[in-house]
């Protein structure tokens, strides 16, 4: 078996597995923030990593990537992406600050953007494994600020060898009048993704 053998079932199975994820990671943010957060129905779609850095603006485009291994009954990787200026306004609306100010890369401001990065993907890594029953847990973060196409090319390199695929998550989250938009990537190797398919009855 590999990716390209899955149905349109199997592909609806796992954006359903994003679609709540996602869902989850909107309330753990509402709880970071200590405010109501809403969320747009996610895009969630499978591809390859060659369309990762398109989907980012492009290979140069400077972003904040937060990765992190996933360990237990899948493995592989989970990726959380923000454009700059959308790491700056989510930690801006932490701090209390306005949305626009500039954001000065200090040890506070990176610890901020590490922890929101690793509540969100714990957040969704928690509902991955409430849906399935199976034991998933995150490992440490790594925070990185650098160009689309160097943030990818820790998972591309590791899964690569196994897999091509990645579960592509797109969501827009919305507080009051603000709005940040996050891409997470689901990176499991080749196998997790029978085992999480399985899992779900869908093989």
């Amino acid at each position: 078996m590999d990716i390209s053998s899955l149905n349109a079932y199997h592909l609806d199975v796992l954006k359903e597995v994003g679609n709540i994820g996602a869902g989850n990671a909107a309330t753990a943010l509402a709880k970071l923030l200590d405010k109501k957060v809403d969320m747009k129905v996610p895009q969630i779609k499978i591809m390859g990593f060659s369309e990762i850095s398109e989907v980012l603006g492009g290979a140069e485009t400077p972003v904040v990537g937060i990765l992190l291994g996933v360990l237990g009954d899948i493995t592989g990787y989970i990726l959380f992406v923000l454009e700059q200026n959308a790491a700056a306004s989510l930690v801006n609306i932490l701090m209390g600050k306005s949305v626009d100010e500039k954001l000065e890369y200090n040890e506070i401001s990176l610890s901020a953007l590490k922890e929101v990065g690793n509540i969100l993907t714990g957040a969704y890594l928690s509902a991955l494994s409430a849906l399935t029953g199976l034991h998933i847990k995150p490992d440490i973060p790594a925070l990185a600020i650098d160009m689309a196409g160097a943030i990818i090319s820790v998972p591309a390199i590791e899964v690569g060898k196994n897999s091509d695929s990645v579960l592509y998550i797109k969501t827009e989250f919305v507080q009051g009048t603000d709005s940040v938009i996050g891409d997470f990537f689901l990176v499991p190797d080749a196998e997790s993704y029978f085992r999480l398919l399985n899992t779900l009855g869908a093989y």
